[in-house]
Order: structure tokens, then C-alpha cells, then sequence
């Protein structure tokens, strides 16, 4: 059973997070065959003040904060 865990800032719309989990699933259905069923897709949401690269947030970066 593949189990596909992505990590991603908030901020999408539902119907763009259900997007990727449609062609995330199709994707392991294509690489290796998997049945449709068997394929477990979670997304995680963090907040762009959660979220830092070179000591600096995401909302900073954005000009949020």
C-alpha cells in the first residue's frame, strides 16, 4: 500500500489540494502499478510562520509579518 505524505504551506484552495491528491494517487497507480484503492495520500498544512529557510519564515518572505 503506498502512503504518500506531503508537507506543504497553507494557502491552496480545497479544490487545488484535492487536485494533487488526484495526480499523486494517478502517479503511484502509474509508476508501479498500484490499485487506485490501495493508494493513501495525506497532506499536511503548515503556516508560512511555521515554515523557515535561511532563518527566515515564509509569511516573512511574503511580507505577511
Amino acid at each position: 500500500m503506498p502512503f504518500i505524505d506531503v508537507t506543504l504551506a497553507e494557502g491552496r484552495t480545497p479544490e487545488q489540494l484535492r487536485a494533487l491528491q488526484h495526480e499523486l494517487t494517478q502517479a503511484a497507480v502509474r509508476a508501479i502499478g498500484a490499485p487506485v484503492e490501495s493508494v493513501r495520500v495525506v497532506l499536511r498544512e503548515v503556516p508560512t510562520t511555521h515554515w523557515s529557510a535561511g532563518d527566515v519564515t515564509l509569511a516573512e518572505r511574503r511580507g505577511e509579518s
